[in-house]
């Protein structure tokens, strides 16, 4: 197994990716940290907000990903709720995503 983490520099900050290469499979994630997150298609955004609404959680699902590079430049296809009220939403890409929560006032 090949555990990939690095700092990615985009305009607005500095944010971490992770990839993890598993048998047959790979788990790509891009946080901001203290505030959110993009993933590859393997996040539940429907689970997620049923078991943890109360916490508020920011994230996006991007399928269709084989790179963290693919996370930043491909649309999203699923939000939270919590993501959807700082105006995070379906179609755009995770770069767009990512500079949204860097910038976003965040709901306590």
């Amino acid at each position: 197994m090949v555990i990939n983490v690095q700092n990615i520099e985009l305009k607005k900050g500095s944010v971490l990716g992770i990839e993890i290469d598993y048998p047959k499979t790979k788990f790509l994630s891009i946080t901001v940290s203290n505030i959110g997150y993009v993933m590859c298609g393997i996040l539940d955004v429907k689970i997620l907000d049923a078991l943890h609404l109360e916490r508020r959680i920011i994230a996006a699902k991007i399928p269709g990903a084989s790179n963290l590079m693919d996370l930043l430049s491909l649309q999203i296809t699923e939000v939270t709720e919590t993501a959807a009220k700082i105006g995070i939403k379906v179609g755009m890409t995770g770069e767009e995503a990512i500079n949204g929560m860097l910038d976003a006032k965040i709901p306590k």
